[in-house]
């Protein structure tokens, strides 16, 4: 008889049982995933990220042109905050009129795309990368971010992988979005919408 393992989350359902997958991490290949960049472009940004980008004294102003000298798409009156990270620059959209707060993450190892008016505040996480869960090697189950036009990653909020935030929804301070957004919305900690 198979083994099963017991996954739930406060306020779900009952736990649902599933497989034990027996993981074999020295099998993980990466398969499918592009970097973007030769490894010595790859090797310039994070030592630009690390020097200057994330430093407090680095100037608001120069945070864009790094970016878009690293190929992102940048609008205008683009204003990121101190100690902010992006992957790779090379995968990243920003529109016009854009706030991204202290020490926000940008972890696109797939394509970010920021659309104008929007905030990602203090602390949030876009996180495109993922793993299978049932794959014993644990390889990658990577997928983009969108957030629409005037919608808000608030405080240490963290939207997944493959997510849409639609025009004008809130992911509220500490929430998870793990699957789009309807324009509009607010979701809470509690994973409520308004």
């Amino acid at each position: 008889m198979a083994q099963t393992a017991a996954t739930a989350r406060p306020g779900d359902d009952p736990p649902v049982t599933a497989p034990v997958v027996d993981r074999d991490l020295r099998g993980f290949t990466g398969a499918g995933y592009d970097k973007g960049r030769p490894l010595l472009v790859q090797a310039a940004w994070f030592a630009v990220l690390h020097l200057v980008f994330v430093k407090w004294w680095c100037p608001a102003r120069w945070r864009p042109a790094l970016l878009r000298a690293f190929g992102a798409r940048v609008g205008r009156r683009v204003l990121i905050r101190r100690g902010v990270r992006v992957h790779w620059p090379w995968k990243l959209t920003v529109g016009d009129d854009v706030w991204i707060g202290e020490d926000a993450w940008i972890l696109n190892l797939e394509p970010v795309t920021i659309g104008d008016d929007c905030c990602v505040s203090q602390g949030a996480l876009l996180c495109t990368g993922s793993h299978r869960r049932r794959s014993p090697a644990f390889e990658f189950d990577n997928g983009p971010v969108r957030l629409e036009p005037g919608s808000w990653v608030a405080a240490r909020a963290v939207v997944l992988r493959g997510v849409t935030v639609g025009r004008g929804a809130v992911v509220g301070a500490g929430a998870v979005a793990h699957r789009d957004l309807p324009p509009g919305t607010v979701l809470t900690t509690k994973g409520r919408t308004a």
